[in-house]
């Protein structure tokens, strides 16, 4: 593991590292939410790519890329319990490198292939950044890829839970805020099998075992920061950081994966 000394501005690494010190376990499951993730891309697409890994977490998403036959690439986050879960996870590809590194300042220029962030951007300060120090990470012709939770489907969210997260959750030990996460767990869990909400991603919720959904909820009330983007903002952001040939798809009716193409340096006129 590299570390780097690194300014973190705003977010919430420390409570997620909470979250991947004792959610560290990878699950089959888990390529199914990366598959849908990562729509756009097909296994087949990271053959032979490189990649770099914006908040890996606990490395699960760098997993999958090795699998379907990346070459290699760079798993960053700024918590040293996620980039310790991220070095277990990753434990036999040792051509993925995990380094100390914020999203703010990632230091990498025209290297890789693909460079994604899966529900890490949604939850900083300043997400065009991110984005656009992403984009400086590929080559030409590279992709960037996002997801983030949209507007779309999570008013309810944004109405009633985001301002109890907010003034309480966000404020509380982040041991306690665990435990608690136990009885709101289980409160969904009732929920989803009325079928109160019959969109794609509560049929999904349906068939988690007990111990994935609570760890879901647990990342819902976790952090200090949460942004919920309809389609138009998130679309910008990726045309704003340059990236071309913009495309989004909703994933599971509830949130938003967005990929875009770095094109040529634009050489300035006189």
């Amino acid at each position: 593991m590299i570390k780097a000394v690194d300014s973190i501005i705003g977010g919430s690494p420390d409570r997620f590292g909470y979250e991947w010190s004792v959610y560290s376990q990878m699950r089959p499951e888990y390529e199914e939410q990366f598959r849908r993730w990562t729509a756009h891309l097909k296994p087949e697409d990271w053959k032979g790519r490189t990649f770099l890994d914006v908040g890996c977490g606990m490395g699960r998403n760098s997993f999958w890329p090795m699998t379907y036959g990346a070459l290699g690439g760079v798993a960053v986050d700024v918590d040293d319990r996620s980039l310790h879960a991220t070095q277990t996870t990753l434990a036999h590809y040792p051509s993925v490198i995990v380094e100390e590194r914020s999203a703010y300042d990632l230091g990498y220029r025209d290297r890789f292939d693909i460079a994604f962030s899966i529900g890490v951007i949604d939850h900083l300060d300043f997400p065009e950044r991110a984005i656009a120090e992403m984009a400086r990470a590929v080559k030409t012709g590279g992709r960037v890829l996002i997801w983030v939770y949209g507007l779309e489907n999570n008013r309810w969210i944004v109405k009633f839970h985001d301002p109890l997260r907010r003034a309480v959750f966000s404020r509380l030990p982040i041991g306690f805020v665990h435990h608690l996460s136990l009885y709101a767990a289980a409160v969904v869990w009732a929920v989803v099998r009325l079928r109160v909400r019959p969109i794609e991603y509560f049929r999904l919720v349906r068939r988690m075992q007990f111990a994935h959904l609570r760890s879901i909820v647990f990342d819902q009330m976790l952090p200090r920061t949460v942004h919920y983007w309809p389609r138009e903002r998130v679309a910008r952001m990726m045309l704003d950081a340059g990236l071309e040939d913009v495309a989004l798809i909703w994933v599971n009716q509830m949130s938003w994966s967005a990929i875009g193409t770095k094109g040529p340096a634009k050489i300035a006129s006189a």
